[in-house]
């Protein structure tokens, strides 16, 4: 979509990056880390002061205590991450359950696993997106051997509760199952209707879940960095193993220069996590009455910088026709929801905006979706 949107110059509120520059103090001690000669392989699994950090941030933020040296693995981006997880985790024949729709890599992840993805749809509701829990447990069985979620959840902008990881966290405990929890969205979750923004809460904090959870994150989304390809593992020591020897001769490791960097980012005052979410509360809250303005059916996310967009009142035959109209013809660039679908079918009349953009983006966008009333 990014390449679509360039060549017809139509506004990319597509794929999932910032067009707002990293901050000018994050970029400077990647320079600092170069001109300091840190541009040779590191410790495969991560720059000890880069994990330090990592375990220091955990520890104030989720309040889990974390072995740098044994349950920490430095990953190129959470996408490695979760490959390299599932890789070392899952044996073929296993089960891998998958909320529908998905981040696009999960199912791949597990095919390339030579897992057997069992897939659980997220319904849409006037109280937003949830799971059917007759639904999951039937999904669960002696064979399953994990199950992935992505909270705050990409695509839909999902938040999940806390009834709702007690209740998976339940069923991994009674089949004694894993589970891989994408928390790359865990600072950009949002308030709504005056209720405060919840708290972010991860799975390994809940009862039980600590040894058999795996939680996959980045610098991507928190520090708006993207094209670092800077993401980390946090895992039980046992597992860790498995993770990091995959993730060897995945990728051997991740850039130097770039940890260091990352190990002063995580050392940042709470201040700056307040002002990203109110950065990104306001840009939400500026896209959704635009979106619905111009024919959209949707909904205010509760967190992640996507909204999923009915698009039925529009009458095209599916999402990727109305896609490239919006593009050709409107100008702005969105991504079709059926590829984050098993069945793409189920994500046929639905596209996702990204809003991670400069407010003069997100207001071009605007002006160019009043043509679709017009």
């Amino acid at each position: 979509m990014s390449r679509e949107a360039k060549k017809y110059d139509a506004v990319n509120l597509g794929q999932g990056f910032p067009d707002f520059s990293t901050p000018e103090d994050i970029k400077q001690k990647a320079i600092e880390a170069i001109a300091a000669d840190h541009n040779q392989y590191a410790v495969t699994w991560g720059v000890k002061g880069f994990r330090d950090a990592i375990a220091e941030k955990t520890k104030s933020f989720l309040g889990l205590d974390v072995d740098p040296e044994s349950e920490i693995t430095v990953t190129c981006g959470s996408t490695e991450g979760m490959i390299a997880t599932m890789m070392a985790c899952v044996d073929p024949g296993d089960e891998v359950i998958v909320f529908d729709p998905y981040y696009e890599n999960y199912r791949p992840d597990a095919i390339l696993s030579d897992a057997v993805p069992r897939h659980v749809p997220l319904h849409r509701t006037q109280n937003g997106y949830i799971f059917d829990r007759d639904e999951l447990r039937a999904a669960f069985n002696k064979k399953t051997k994990a199950i992935i979620i992505c909270n705050p959840n990409n695509p839909t902008g999902k938040v999940f509760t806390r009834e709702e990881l007690e209740f998976i966290a339940e069923l991994c405990r009674e089949f004694d199952a894993l589970c891989f929890t994408d928390e790359i969205y865990e600072h950009i979750i949002y308030a709504n209707d005056g209720v405060p923004a919840p708290s972010h809460i991860s799975m390994a904090t809940l009862p039980g879940m600590r040894e058999r959870t795996v939680v996959v994150n980045s610098l991507s989304k928190t520090y708006s960095v993207t094209g670092w390809r800077v993401g980390y593992v946090i895992a039980p020591s046992d597992l860790t193993l498995g993770i990091r020897k995959v993730h060897d001769f995945l990728t051997v490791g991740a850039a130097n220069p770039l940890q260091h960097a990352g190990a002063y980012a995580m050392s940042l005052p709470q201040s700056y996590y307040d002002e990203l979410q109110r950065e990104y509360q306001k840009k939400r809250d500026f896209i959704v009455p635009v979106l619905r303005k111009a024919g959209f059916d949707c909904d205010y996310p509760e967190g992640a910088y996507y909204v999923m967009a009915d698009i039925s009142r529009f009458g095209f035959t599916n999402d990727v026709e109305f896609t490239r109209h919006l593009i050709q013809n409107i100008g702005v660039a969105v991504v079709p929801v059926s590829a984050f679908y098993t069945n793409p079918a189920d994500g046929s009349q639905t596209v996702r905006f990204c809003f991670c953009k400069k407010d003069e983006t997100l207001a071009a966008a605007a002006e160019r979706l009043r043509k679709l009333t017009a």
